[in-house]
């Protein structure tokens, strides 16, 4: 499936080969050569967001992400899925995070060893093998300052000489014979919300991403059911391969046997058709007139029905090319004006109840420009804590024991947008 993946830095713009600083050989070897068609696409675009996911070549398949101001480009020779391969690289990102805190150039140019063990691991001939955080774990040590001294002093690596035990069983994504002395599970509801909204502060168009995240710290073999009160919303929904399929599907219950530490239990969309409630309202003021300049009001402010504190509130506004600069003053948070991609960002932070956040000014406009385009949209970013916009509510969940009997003595904690159960 696979054949060989190049891990490319963001200066790929304009060097080809000396950017290339990792690449992966699972069947033949690939010339880094082939990378100069990946180039010739990023010199088209302005952003390196808007490459295209597969590119074609006349006997490879390109297949990419762009993360953390890294391409991982997955060289594939015959067609496959492309969204198998973006979920795979997706992976691979997530288990370098996992290992080194961070996915950057330099920790993984620093540990060049740990991260060819676990490309070795996660895909076997081109198709993926262990890609679960807590068996890569368990088989490929994460390192450590103690560690690295004693394999440069004795030239032992970082790999287990035993196999997994999870790899020998039917529930390969978990470590047998796992202990804790408290065990606790915890569960955070994550929801992004898309929406436009016209100038009058109708809606006119909103969709709700959200996920499931799991910390499951259990002993045994414990299996878990989860049902919500209002199933009917989850829409386009993605599982874990801990899922049971066929049960979400005759019963909307989750029913699983959870990977040990981290993981996403599931992914969800909600469409448009829903009614959702915006948050945050910005009453906003955008003027501008030819040659003289123009003028600026935009006031933020969240809505008394939601109850809950509006943080990390920002706000970035496209202005036409015309501008030349932006004066403004704000009473609450710091502003920045971006001349080159003209973006004025203005970052607020937590939102003041008591003095709403407002930001005024004028708009430099050039003196040569006869004509301005259309007022520019303001693009408004923002994160409120334990609350499920979707409206999404867990009804119980329920633990058995590795004989399927109901777990004694389970208490929960439980908040919005997530909850506790504590043994």
């Amino acid at each position: 499936m696979i054949n060989s993946l190049f891990i490319i830095n963001l200066s790929g713009y304009f060097y080809c080969y000396r950017d290339v600083f990792l690449e992966k050989h699972w069947k033949s070897v690939v010339a880094r050569s082939l990378c100069d068609y990946f180039f010739d696409q990023q010199h088209k675009l302005l952003s390196p967001e808007d490459t295209p996911p597969v590119i074609a070549t006349p006997h490879h398949y390109l297949i990419s992400i762009y993360r953390c101001n890294i391409f991982f480009v997955a060289v594939c020779t015959t067609e496959v899925s492309p969204l198998f391969v973006v979920e795979f690289l997706h992976r691979v990102v997530d288990t370098l995070e996992d290992y080194f805190n961070e996915c950057s150039e330099t920790v993984i140019k620093e540990n060049y060893v740990v991260v060819y063990e676990l490309l070795d691991e996660m895909l076997d001939n081109g198709f993926p093998l262990a890609t679960e955080s807590n068996i890569l774990k368990e088989l490929i040590k994460p390192p450590n300052i103690l560690r690295s001294i004693a394999n440069t002093v004795t030239g032992k690596s970082n790999v287990s000489s035993t196999l997994p035990s999870g790899q020998l069983s039917n529930v390969p994504w978990r470590r047998t014979g796992v202990k804790y002395t408290n065990n606790e599970a915890y569960f955070d509801i994550i929801e992004e919300i898309d929406a436009i909204i016209d100038r009058s502060g109708v809606t006119v168009f909103a969709e709700i991403q959200g996920c499931i995240e799991c910390c499951i710290k259990l002993s045994g073999m414990p299996d878990l059911t989860l049902s919500f009160v209002n199933p009917i919303l989850l829409d386009d929904v993605s599982f874990h391969p801990c899922v049971r399929f066929k049960r979400w599907e005759a019963e909307k219950i989750l029913s699983f046997i959870p990977p040990d530490g981290n993981f996403r239990l599931m992914s969800y969309h909600i469409g448009s058709q829903s009614i959702v409630a915006i948050p945050i309202y910005v009453k906003h003021s955008i003027n501008l007139k030819e040659q003289m300049g123009g003028k600026i009001d935009i006031t933020v402010g969240p809505k008394q029905t939601i109850g809950r504190t509006v943080e990390n509130v920002v706000l970035e506004i496209p202005m036409p090319k015309a501008v030349l600069n932006c004066n403004v003053i704000s009473n609450q948070g710091r502003y920045s004006f971006d001349p080159v991609n003209k973006i004025l960002r203005w970052d607020i932070g937590r939102i003041d109840i008591a003095k709403l956040p407002n930001l005024r000014g004028t708009i430099s406009i050039h003196p040569s420009i006869t004509a301005v385009e259309s007022d520019p949209a303001i693009n408004v970013y923002f994160s409120i804590s334990q609350l499920a916009i979707s409206g999404i509510k867990v009804n119980r969940l329920d633990m058995y024991g590795e004989k399927y009997k109901p777990f004694k003595g389970v208490k929960y904690v439980t908040k919005a947008g997530k909850f506790h159960i504590r043994m």
